[in-house]
């Protein structure tokens, strides 16, 4: 019987290709639904982020760093278990976080364009 090669470098690769991959298509349907909102009359009602096509590819970009980030901490920990139970939580986590930093970028956006973000850190 086959198994896995120990450390597993082919699923270090492997998720570090899907979240480049998900990466690409979130940034090109990103784009797409900001030009189809833009071009569309101002309703501030409108949440650019409800019903969109944006979740698919931002959970394959969650999906593949959580094996990267699994699979980079095998090699030095030696455990998968281990591995995946500090791997995932942190990419729910983090997730979690950039999802809503997307929702406020967006609707600072929606509201005042983008002279309502402010850009200056002093």
């Amino acid at each position: 019987m086959y198994s896995l090669p120990q450390p597993p470098y082919v699923l270090l690769v492997v998720g570090l290709l899907t979240g480049i991959t998900c990466g690409v298509a979130f940034e090109s349907s990103l784009k797409q639904c900001v030009n189809v909102w833009m071009k569309k009359t101002y309703n501030p009602e409108v949440n650019l982020l409800a019903n969109s096509p944006l979740r698919l590819p931002f959970l394959g970009i969650c999906l593949g760093i959580c094996v990267f980030l699994a699979s980079g901490l095998d090699v030095f920990i030696l455990n998968a278990w281990v591995s995946y139970a500090l791997a995932l939580p942190m990419t729910i986590l983090i997730g979690a976080l950039v999802w809503t930093q997307l929702e406020k970028v967006l609707q600072q956006l929606q509201y005042g364009g983008s002279k309502e973000i402010d850009l200056d850190v002093f």
